[in-house]
């Protein structure tokens, strides 16, 4: 996950401070993010895959695919 984190964030020509604004953390914080050496709330999970507009499967690692998810559409229960 770190390695795409960063992977990420070089391909958008960001810095560290740029992403850790946008996050509400420090740029210590976000480069043990990205380092590995702290775990990502799953908030910030979330957050990442919304930014980059990606899928947080991508993120961990589980897909090779890019391209997020198709969002949820809830329809009201039927009486």
């Amino acid at each position: 996950m770190a390695l795409r984190i960063r992977e990420l964030r070089e391909d958008h020509d960001l810095k560290q401070t740029d992403l850790a604004k946008a996050l509400c953390v420090s740029q210590a914080t976000y480069s043990r993010y990205e380092s590995g050496k702290m775990t990502i709330p799953h908030q910030l999970l979330c957050a990442l895959a919304d930014y980059y507009h990606t899928s947080v499967d991508y993120l961990l690692g589980r897909t090779d695919c890019l391209e997020p998810y198709p969002p949820r559409v809830l329809t009201a229960p039927k009486i």
